[in-house]
């Protein structure tokens, strides 16, 4: 997909990269004789910034957008400011559908993923007892602490199974 020369500015894991292509970072598996398979565009902001994105990206003023879908703009403005904490799963849809969000998309994903993490939520479809009981190596990782080998290894594998 992405033929160009590429910057590469972090690998995850030997399956898994970050990197840039014309000043937009992308996310890859896969890294194999400089190419990189199943990209996608990774946004680094938060849920307001990606809301926000996506209203202005219909062309809509914040005032037009809500008038539109019969919302408050003050407190749209204090979501894509950062200020009101996002909406759980039900309104989430509801505002998916008015940015033209189409269901299952990587910008589906992206959204209730941002939405969830702000909100210090883990999203519903991966709070199934096989995986919560693997979050501490994730959890452990994050704080610096390196999980074993075999630690990482079961949970790389675990995740490609899942995905």
């Amino acid at each position: 997909m992405l033929e160009d020369e590429i910057s590469i500015k972090k690998v995850i894991s030997a399956d898994v990269v970050f990197f840039l292509q014309h000043g937009i970072l992308y996310l890859g598996e896969s890294l194999s004789r400089g190419k990189v398979l199943n990209c996608r565009r990774a946004f680094m902001g938060s849920f307001g910034e990606f809301f926000k994105m996506k209203r202005t990206a219909l062309g809509l003023t914040l005032r037009e957008f809500c008038e539109k879908h019969k919302l408050d703009p003050g407190n749209i403005s204090k979501l894509e400011r950062g200020r009101l904490a996002p909406p759980k799963e039900k309104k989430l849809e509801e505002y998916a559908q008015y940015l033209g969000i189409k269901k299952g998309s990587d910008d589906w994903y992206e959204f209730f993923d941002l939405a969830t993490a702000e909100a210090g939520r883990i999203p519903s479809e991966l709070m199934e007892e096989e995986l919560v009981q693997k979050l501490p190596i994730l959890f452990r990782t994050a704080r610096g602490k390196k999980p074993t080998e075999e630690e990482l290894e079961k949970f790389i594998t675990f995740l490609k199974k899942e995905l």
